[in-house]
């Protein structure tokens, strides 16, 4: 997609495209997750969204200005998706470790679409509802609001790197994901206790925890690490927050 505005008034399709639907950014979106999930980056195009959709591609423009922009609308969708259903239970470890999860497992149902955009930063309607979320679980669990904002910072840098590695792995072809998995048993497996005595003592660990991802142990890691840095911890009563908060 080339740059062009359109003006705001005008980017409603009125008339169903081939299929009989009403071309709309929903469906777009939708129709580009599906293209991405099959075809990889490639089926961020014109022609190929103009086609799945039976709209002239050139309808596309009236709802998105070029392609990055409707990368960013593929993010927020799955940033979207992560927070369906979602509820507070008031406390702050549960609802971290809820979220994190959700963010993850949002991410490896689309890992193409999740090596695409996982590292965006949209400004869109889903994200900044997810931010406004997250700070409030560590505002209201009692963080000051520096420390809320740097955990704030971790918490999700530590969610999407996770999300990006694993989604990596789970869009490898079949072929390669399974050589990769018998690398651990190939190689690893035969190493001796002579040169390699810690992998050969921790081997049937290793190899059964390396079949799985790391991040849900990653996180606990870090709420645990939180706990250590919460006010409550030094004695200051929950729910203190920073000057100006």
């Amino acid at each position: 997609m080339s740059a062009r505005v359109v003006p705001e008034d005008s980017r409603r399709r009125r008339r169903p495209t081939k299929q009989g639907a009403v071309l709309s950014e929903r469906l777009i979106v939708e129709t580009a997750l599906r293209l991405v999930a099959q075809h990889g980056a490639e089926a961020l195009s014109v022609r190929r969204l103009g086609a799945a959709l039976g709209a002239d591609p050139s309808a596309l423009y009236r709802y998105f200005r070029n392609t990055d922009a409707l990368l960013l609308a593929i993010a927020d969708e799955v940033i979207g998706r992560a927070q369906e259903g979602w509820e507070a239970s008031g406390d702050w470890r549960t609802d971290l470790r809820a979220m994190g999860l959700r963010i993850h497992r949002s991410y490896l149902a689309q890992p193409q679409a999740a090596l695409l955009a996982a590292h965006r930063t949209t400004g869109r309607p889903h994200e900044t509802r997810a931010v406004e979320k997250i700070l409030g679980i560590l505002r209201d669990g009692g963080f000051p609001d520096q420390l809320a904002v740097r955990v704030y910072h971790a918490f999700v840098d530590q969610a999407l790197a996770f999300a990006a590695q694993d989604a990596a792995a789970a869009a490898l072809p079949e072929a390669a994901g399974e050589a990769d998995r018998e690398v651990w048993g190939q190689v690893y497996g035969r190493l001796p206790a002579e040169t390699h005595p810690h992998i050969a003592a921790t081997f049937p660990l290793l190899v059964a925890d390396m079949r799985d991802s790391g991040y849900p142990f990653a996180l606990e890691l870090m709420l645990t690490a939180l706990e250590t840095l919460h006010p409550d911890a030094a004695g200051t009563p929950k729910g203190t927050r920073a000057k100006g908060s």
